[in-house]
């Protein structure tokens, strides 16, 4: 039979281990088998694009150490999925979803990655996404990639996965893997999160290294955990972090970064804690529906003893709107990163992607490329223009000084709430940190989350909110599959 993983967390598969129940090789197998029930067949969620050819030796490696008493952690032998769109140095390619890099290696491990071989992580795959994290073109599918077609949402494969950490979030909801990595420019965690009933922090940009990862823009990417539960994300988290010399956004986070989040986690968090309901400009485009089950998350907070602060206006939530600071970050940050990958790659810039799209039209144009091209034809890539100038510092002032830090520092808040993945878009250009929880079931079937953000480096103070409001509602729920 093997042994259960559905729902299973990363504690319980650990004490199992400890207890000679199992061993990190049948836990591998065992979400192997899941994957290849799941995946391709079955429901067909599309949401692993590759496994590790090693997942199976390297989890014997771990029961080797675990026989020997050499434990490395709480993530020692435990099974973890990778978005597409981060390197590592071993059989799987990194693509970032196109079928412009589907042949490449990256020939290094992202610093994230090196962390979690060291914490003992078996890294058993890459996941599907939304191809460049949803910056090749307008009007794609959230979850498409040329290279691995569309991902399904485990919940209703007639509604989309959010994007564009996509199969991350699917794989995670429907138990092919203990947890995963994601990758957020804005709502690319929190977004599939949220879409598929599950846990996801988008840190602080700086907590964990940007190294190794195919980006989008240099001010707000990240990467960030995906989990069925706050403690398993948390811990997660705990084995990312640390300072990376290839990367200064690190160098912010000496003394504010911590190796285990957990000892944060407390199931009466919410008591005392004062946490403002920023309304205008973020809960209006909810339907009648989505707006009942925010109101009912925030009576949840009350009775778990939390004083909200309703409303709590946001002084720049009607100033916020697009910027041109993605599309002048993206060419500079492509150029470098490509320009580091491998001694095999045969795309070495933007101007290269493109090329190749045009050449295999039919296979990678679907939707066509128009951010691309519109980033190489009309951004410099020195990220010398004044609009891009103007929009960064733009962009700060509205988030930060007239935006979150105004509303905390005003009312006195501990935090924010936001209905959904509505916060995305002003906690992102902070670079401050989010944490999603689920928040119950719509009549859809579809699960509906809320949204804690803070200042900088606060994800101790958020995911102890969001672990008291879990143990409040426990709201996760297993999708329901028809094989």
């Amino acid at each position: 039979m093997g042994f259960k993983v559905v729902e299973t967390t990363i504690d319980v598969l650990q004490q199992a281990m400890t207890n000679g129940e199992t061993t990190s090789v049948e836990i591998v197998c065992a979400y192997l088998k899941r994957i290849a029930e799941l995946d391709k067949a079955g429901p067909r969620l599309n949401a692993v694009l590759e496994i590790n050819p090693d997942a199976i030796y390297i989890a014997e490696a771990m029961d080797r150490e675990r026989s020997l008493n050499k434990l490395r952690g709480r993530l020692h032998g435990i099974p973890i999925m990778l978005k597409d769109n981060i390197d590592t140095n071993d059989g799987m390619h990194t693509s970032a979803g196109s079928l412009a890099l589907a042949g490449d290696y990256a020939g290094r491990d992202a610093f994230l990655v090196q962390k979690l071989r060291e914490a003992g992580a078996v890294i058993i795959g890459k996941t599907n996404m939304t191809e460049f994290a949803n910056f090749m073109t307008e009007g794609m599918p959230n979850g498409y990639s040329s290279r691995g077609g569309q991902v399904l949402n485990p919940y209703d494969a007639d509604s989309r996965p959010g994007g564009s950490s996509s199969g991350s979030g699917v794989a995670v909801a429907a138990s092919m893997c203990a947890a995963a990595v994601g990758t957020e420019t804005s709502g690319s965690i929190l977004c599939p999160a949220n879409q598929c009933g599950i846990v996801g922090i988008k840190p602080t940009v700086g907590l964990i290294s940007r190294y190794g990862i195919t980006p989008i823009a240099f001010s707000q990417d990240t990467a960030g955990p995906m989990a069925r539960t706050v403690t398993d994300a948390a811990i997660l988290l705990g084995a990312m972090t640390g300072l990376d010399g290839k990367d200064p956004a690190t160098l912010s986070s000496e003394d504010r970064y911590y190796d285990d989040y957990t000892v944060f986690l407390e199931a009466k968090g919410l008591e005392g804690a004062r946490i403002g309901v920023p309304r205008t400009g973020f809960w209006d485009s909810l339907d009648e529906e989505q707006k009942r089950m925010a109101e009912r998350a925030l009576l949840a907070m009350q009775e778990a003893g939390a004083v909200l602060v309703d409303p709590a206006p946001i002084p720049s939530a009607g100033e916020i709107r697009g910027s041109s600071v993605l599309m002048y970050e993206f060419k500079a940050s492509m150029n470098a990163y490509l320009a580091g990958r491998g001694a095999g790659t045969q795309i070495r810039s933007l101007r290269d992607i493109i090329a190749f799209n045009n050449e295999h039209p039919e296979e990678t144009l679907k939707y066509g490329q128009k951010l691309l091209t519109h980033a190489e034809e009309k951004t410099s890539g020195t990220l010398t223009e004044p609009d891009y100038i103007h929009d960064r510092f733009n962009d700060l002032r509205l988030s930060r000084t007239e935006g979150i830090d105004a509303v905390l520092d005003a009312y006195g808040l501990d935090a924010v709430v936001f209905p959904g993945d509505e916060g995305e878009t002003i906690g992102a250009r902070a670079g401050y940190p989010s944490v999603l929880v689920p928040a119950g079931f719509l009549s859809s079937g579809l699960p509906f989350g809320i949204t804690f953000t803070g200042r900088a480096y606060s994800e101790p103070l958020l995911l102890k909110l969001a672990y008291a409001f879990e143990q409040a509602t426990h709201h996760r729920r297993a999708p329901v599959f028809f094989l």
